[in-house]
């Protein structure tokens, strides 16, 4: 089957859900070493004491920690399509950080197909809601609309 085809019947799953990834911690350490990576050291961040005292009641990931993650997660959660090569990360049309989350806490994806494309031939543009959930929250801490290009053989 061609890769026009392909797509055709991919554009069937526009609106649904297409897989939801495992649940990972982020604790301190993951929070400190993205903090020493980034040079983002804000005390909410970081210094317990100090963020324990201030308006989350402790330290929390960064907004851009949690967003990073989304490719793992789509990586270990979503099927390639037969002869997909590369899934190359395309940006993001747009992001909202809703809930911060708390250092500890287990965030898991949630994948929905919003669009699939042939963008040229050999690549497909994949566009996707992404809702980041909390465990035991009611709100995610972040939902975006993710581009992603599948390259082929």
């Amino acid at each position: 089957m061609d890769l026009e085809h392909r797509v055709e019947r991919e554009r069937a799953k526009i609106g649904h859900i297409l897989g939801v990834s495992k649940w990972q911690t982020l604790d301190q350490g993951r929070i400190d070493a993205f903090a020493d990576v980034t040079g983002d050291d804000q005390f909410i961040h970081i210094d317990q004491r100090a963020a324990a005292n201030g308006p989350f009641g402790g330290t929390i990931a960064h907004g851009f920690l949690t967003l990073s993650l989304i490719a793992a997660m789509a990586a270990q959660t979503l099927e390639p399509l037969p002869g997909q090569r590369l899934f190359i990360n395309y940006g993001f049309e747009k992001i909202r950080f809703l809930a911060p989350v708390p250092a500890g806490a287990q965030i898991r994806a949630q994948f929905k197909r919003v669009d699939i494309c042939v963008r040229r031939p050999g690549q497909v543009l994949h566009t996707l809601e992404v809702q980041m959930e909390i465990k035991g929250h009611d709100k995610p801490a972040l939902i975006a609309t993710w581009l992603s290009l599948a390259v082929f053989s």
